[in-house]
């Protein structure tokens, strides 16, 4: 099942998508797509629905953040070794993670803002895993029953921010608009194996990135059990798990950034497509 958001920014409504790629209205059924839609009755009570009988939305209404009510947006860094490689990095032994700030988060096809004074916005295709069941000390066999499904995300970075300015990571992953998700949440049913899912990016039609999620080096399981070991993992909250190689920070012989007025493409087999164009922030 694809489940997703629908409608203007902060007044969306939950969607499913039909087999003929309608979106058809679930409203009168859950009122969102958040922490109490994701238990896992809850999902089987909609995946019984008819979705056929459900109510047509109109094909250009905008898609927004497939999860609404999100707790916490928490990313790995450098979980492709070629990927540190690029960014000059070592491999890492133990998962990094880092946050970024819920405000980031936007529909899949709103406008990305390059921040003020910014030259090095930079791009990253991720597979988002999102929780539907709370859980803590989980083991690695048991992590992916704690799983509601799958998504896009585009982990949108101001390299400066994140690597020269001082502090962490942080506050080059969060400015607003910086955290893309969806087009929709598919849930796990429907992915049987999340480390054999290809994902690829484009900026003005070129392709920057190609990779698969084979070659993490920790895959889900082992990050979903690695995090609630180091806190509770609630309903709703959204892990982002990493990129492949190809980002504008590690092009040579001159790294490539964002720049205002260009158009972002991405996605993952099977869990849909994002598209952006970048604008100067207000």
């Amino acid at each position: 099942m694809k489940l997703l958001r629908y409608g203007p920014a902060g007044l969306e409504k939950p969607g499913v998508l039909d087999v003929d790629g309608r979106i058809r209205d679930l409203s009168g059924f859950v009122d969102d797509v958040a922490a109490g839609t994701l238990a896992c009755a809850q999902l089987a009570r909609l995946q019984a629905l008819d979705v056929s009988a459900l109510p047509v939305v109109g094909p250009s209404v905008r898609i927004g953040p497939c999860v609404g009510k999100v707790g916490k947006f928490i990313c790995i860094g450098l979980n492709y070794a070629d990927h540190a490689a690029e960014a000059g990095l070592p491999v890492p032994n133990e998962p990094v993670v880092f946050g970024k700030w819920t405000s980031a988060i936007c529909g899949p096809n709103d406008n990305v803002e390059i921040p003020r004074g910014s030259v090095k916005t930079d791009w990253e295709v991720e597979l988002g895993v999102v929780i539907g069941k709370s859980c803590k000390y989980v083991s690695e066999a048991e992590a992916l029953d704690y799983v509601a499904g799958y998504c896009v995300v585009n982990d949108v970075s101001e390299r400066e921010y994140q690597n020269e300015r001082g502090g962490q990571w942080d506050k080059g992953k969060g400015f607003d608009t910086f955290g893309p998700i969806g087009p929709w949440l598919v849930t796990k049913d429907e992915v049987p194996d999340p480390q054999a899912l290809d994902l690829w990016l484009e900026v003005d039609g070129r392709r920057y990135q190609s990779g698969n999620t084979r070659t993490m080096i920790f895959g889900v399981a082992a990050i979903v059990s690695y995090l609630s070991q180091c806190m509770s993992l609630q309903p709703g909250d959204v892990i982002s798990t990493g990129t492949p190689p190809g980002v504008g920070l590690g092009i040579k012989p001159s790294p490539v950034y964002l720049r205002p007025g260009q158009t972002m493409r991405l996605g993952i087999a099977g869990l849909g497509e994002q598209r952006q164009r970048t604008v100067a922030a207000d």
